[in-house]
């Protein structure tokens, strides 16, 4: 398959690559540079976590201090500069701790020192979910020139305890695809969801609004008049159901006064209604411009140095695991790697999973139960003592 693959695409000018590919397993740590650039950073332990679909293929690595930060990197098999071709990021990630708040994204990396990685390093792309309570979103952010590109859209990230792929799709067409569990959930230009380019037209700055231009849709209609009798009502009046209270006393309670109630007449405040305008144009707008600022790019997907992937987070209920890394310019290759890990073991996490949390509603009813039958004898017990007090009062009594 491999090499029907590689045959295909050579075909069409570009050969099937990975960059980079993990799956976590017994060498992981050979591999991987935790880093020193800070004193007090969380640690990772190679783990499949508390359910799984099969103990070793599902082993990654797992936060494992709360509150914590995070930074751990491993350089790619190749240095990867994916001019004229596509870059395909993907990885499985399972917050087994139901997360409350904490990051779970991978980034690109050109070449550093792996161990001074950070969360002030540059990156290329950062790309994955991003949990803390409201926000439940995939995070998936360019640099470009220096600056760090936030996506304009923000589709939600899942949120359950099991295992979930993600995948990044980049083109160079310029296009882009996103995918969770191998269904794409987003895609578009890079041009139009990140703020690479300054826009191609503006709004014409020497055109200005004509003082004519009428831009109010309606108006006080000036027909409309305030009636004569509008102010006639006050807005209380007495109410005519009260009346003195028989024990009043005037000489010391003083002169009696009827409470007063809001009067059914009064009208409120007058005002003119509205009509259409007649005049009205519409909202002005200055006609657009080339914008003399824009300078295109058709390069905007490519990256000269991809030289590590790492992961860089803050979490503050630890239990994530990260497992099955890819970078390729393959989507086919993302695809045959997903279903050669992931896709052959998730049936069985939701097995054991599932498994897992009837036990501990059997557990949970069984002990509600035992509970409720101590507290029944309790106040059985409770119930027998109180009539033996009254037994021996009446013996007293006697």
């Amino acid at each position: 398959m491999r090499f029907a693959l590689a045959l295909l695409l050579s075909l069409y000018g570009v050969a099937s690559e990975i960059y980079f590919q993990e799956k976590f397993d017994a060498d992981w740590a050979k591999r991987w540079v935790p880093s020193s650039a800070k004193s007090d950073l969380g640690k990772f332990e190679h783990s499949a976590g508390k359910f799984y679909g099969d103990a070793e293929q599902d082993k990654g690595i797992q936060t494992s201090q709360d509150a914590k930060f995070y930074a751990i990197s491993a350089k790619a098999e190749k240095t990867l500069n994916n001019k004229d071709q596509t870059l395909v990021i993907q990885f499985s990630i399972k917050h087994e701790q139901n997360i409350d708040c904490g990051g779970g994204y991978l980034k690109l990396l050109p070449s550093l020192d792996l161990s001074k990685f950070d969360g002030d390093s540059k990156y290329n792309i950062m790309f994955g979910p991003d949990i803390c309570g409201h926000t439940k979103k995939v995070h998936f952010i360019f640099n470009y020139k220096g600056q760090n590109l936030l996506w304009k859209k923000e589709p939600a990230c899942e949120s359950d305890t099991l295992t979930h792929v993600y995948t990044a799709i980049i083109k160079p067409d310029n296009t882009y695809e996103m995918l969770i569990d191998n269904v794409k959930k987003e895609s578009g230009k890079l041009e139009d969801d990140w703020d690479f380019l300054k826009p191609r037209t503006i709004p014409d700055p020497k055109e200005k609004k004509p003082a004519d231009w009428v831009d109010e849709a309606d108006m006080l209609d000036p027909e409309d008049t305030k009636p004569a009798d509008w102010d006639a009502e006050p807005e209380t009046v007495v109410d005519p159901e009260a009346t003195q209270p028989e024990d009043w006393d005037e000489e010391e309670d003083g002169t009696w006064e009827a409470p007063t109630i809001p009067n059914p007449k009064f009208k409120g405040e007058w005002k003119q209604k509205r009509i259409p305008n007649p005049k009205y144009v519409g909202p002005w707008k200055a006609k657009e411009i080339p914008n003399p600022d824009f300078v295109a790019d058709d390069q905007l997907y490519a990256f000269e140095d991809f030289s590590a992937v790492g992961i860089d987070i803050w979490q503050v209920k630890s239990g994530t695991v990260f497992d099955n890394i890819i970078v390729t310019n393959s989507v086919e290759e993302a695809k045959a790697f997903y279903d050669a890990t992931t896709g052959l073991t998730k049936d069985g996490e939701k097995k054991m999973h599932d498994a897992q949390e009837a036990a501990t509603r059997a557990k949970e009813e069984e002990e509600r139960k035992a509970r409720e039958a101590e507290d029944k004898a309790t106040g059985g017990d409770e119930e027998d003592d109180e009539d033996e007090d009254d037994d021996e009062k009446s013996n007293d009594e006697l």
